[in-house]
C-alpha cells in the first residue's frame, strides 16, 4: 500500500505569539520532530504544507527528505492546507494519505504505524484518531475520498468531514497522543511533563 503523510504546518500561531513550528523540543523543533517521526514510519513519502513564516520554517527543515508545499492562502484555515496538499499529492497515485498536524508532539512513529497498519487491513475505510468519542487527525483517508477533502472549507479541517462520515470510519484509541500545542501555556506544560 502506497501511503503519503501530509503534515499541516502553515498556521500563523496567533495564540502562541511565536513561530510555533520552530519551538525547541528535544534538541529539535516541533516541526522537525514531527517530520522525523513521519520519515521513520512505514509511509512512502512525506509532504509538509507551509504558509506563515514559510521562508524561515523552510530553512529549518531543509535537511529532511520531505516535499514542501506552499499554501499562500493559509489564513483561510486548515482546510486550505488540506486542499493544497491533496492537489499536490494527487499526481503521485497514492492509495491513501495520512493527515497530521505539526503541533501534536506526542504523535510518535509507533502511533503513526498503528494507523498505517490499521489502514492496510481496512483499505476502504477512513482510519481516524478517537478523541474521547469524537474523531480527528491524525487520520488516514483512502484516495477515493480525495475529491471530497478538496471541498472542505474553513478552519475545522477534516474534523467535520470525519464526524459526518462515521459509517466509513474505523477509530484508533489515541490516549495521550492528541495534545495540541496552541498557547505558550500548552507548550510549557508539555515541556514540564516530558
Amino acid at each position: 500500500m502506497n501511503i503519503a503523510i501530509l503534515i499541516l504546518a502553515a498556521g500563523g500561531s496567533s495564540r502562541m505569539k511565536a513561530t510555533k513550528q520552530l519551538l525547541p523540543i528535544d534538541n529539535n523543533t516541533m516541526l522537525g520532530l514531527t517530520i522525523e517521526r513521519a520519515l521513520n514510519s512505514k509511509a512512502n513519502k512525506v509532504f509538509c504544507v507551509l504558509g506563515a513564516n514559510s521562508e524561515e520554517v523552510s530553512k529549518s527543515i531543509a535537511g529532511y527528505n520531505v516535499k514542501v508545499i506552499l499554501n499562500s492562502e493559509f489564513e483561510k484555515g486548515l482546510s486550505s492546507s488540506i486542499i493544497k496538499g491533496i492537489e499536490s499529492i494527487k499526481p503521485y497515485s497514492f492509495n491513501a494519505v495520512l493527515i497530521t498536524l505539526a503541533d501534536q508532539p506526542n504523535v510518535d512513529t509507533e502511533y503513526i504505524n498503528t494507523l498505517i497498519d490499521t489502514s492496510i487491513k481496512h483499505s476502504q475505510h477512513i482510519i481516524a484518531s478517537n478523541y474521547s468519542g469524537a474523531y480527528g487527525v491524525p487520520a488516514i483517508f483512502p484516495s477515493k475520498f480525495f475529491d471530497q477533502l478538496m471541498q472542505l472549507k474553513g478552519d475545522k479541517g477534516a474534523k467535520v468531514f470525519l464526524n459526518s462520515n462515521l459509517e466509513t470510519v474505523i477509530a484508533v484509541e489515541a490516549k495521550d497522543q492528541l495534545i495540541d500545542i496552541d498557547t505558550r501555556e500548552d507548550y510549557l506544560n508539555y515541556l514540564k511533563n516530558t
